[in-house]
């Protein structure tokens, strides 16, 4: 709860093997707000990894380089931050910690390694993790992407069952087979999750939103 006495902003965590199209459903999900309980905002991520040619910085992520992201991992400003397949990705702290106090909603789309640690850091930390139908469509999703050469197409489906392996670690397994049928679910989700009993509706009998 915040410091003013209103109900901090839902973390949702969203995880998921490179190309299974977290950021497909995020889009799609940040585009049609009136489906949710509320608005969401969606976290920017910093990371060091290159910027793809249809990628904006500030928008898709905050693409640093490697001596601005350990700078700024010195002066503990990421809630949490990793190594993902050769690239440092972190989480910016003040902004989550300011959105949520202010009642906000916020999701963040970060990787396994993230995901656990923002857990122990907030326990109360939606974790949602969107998986493929299977490794071969996967596979083909990545090979459809042209952007990693073959050795990084390997690298991304070893880490891919490593990451399936940690699902139970996580509140919700979405499949996304379709596209749409997986952002129906998401919503699902997140409109449950709005309707859950909460502490302060319970002591005074009003829905704190």
């Amino acid at each position: 709860m915040s410091s003013s006495g209103n109900v901090e902003g839902l973390l949702i965590v969203v995880s998921g093997p490179s190309a299974v199209g977290k950021d497909t459903i995020l889009d799609r999900l940040l585009e049609k707000p009136e489906r949710l309980k509320k608005p969401v905002l969606r976290c920017v991520t910093a990371t060091t990894r290159p910027p793809r040619p249809d990628e904006r910085d500030g928008v898709d992520y905050h693409f640093l380089s490697v001596a601005q992201f350990n700078a700024m991992a010195q002066q503990d400003g990421f809630l949490e931050y990793a190594n993902v397949s050769g690239n440092w990705y972190g989480t910016p702290r003040n902004w989550v910690n300011d959105q949520r106090t202010s009642g906000r909603d916020i999701v963040l789309k970060i990787d396994v390694q993230g995901a656990l640690k923002i857990k122990d850091l907030a326990p109360d930390a939606l974790l949602i993790f969107l998986r493929p139908p299977s490794l071969e469509e996967l596979e083909r999703r990545l090979r459809a992407r042209n952007t990693e050469t073959e050795e990084e197409i390997a690298r991304r489906l070893l880490d891919a069952r490593n990451e399936i392996a940690q699902t139970s670690h996580y509140d919700y397994v979405i499949v996304n087979d379709v596209i749409d049928e997986a952002l129906t679910d998401l919503i699902a989700v997140l409109r449950a999750e709005h309707c859950r009993a909460h502490p302060k509706f319970i002591a005074d009998g009003k829905r704190a939103s």
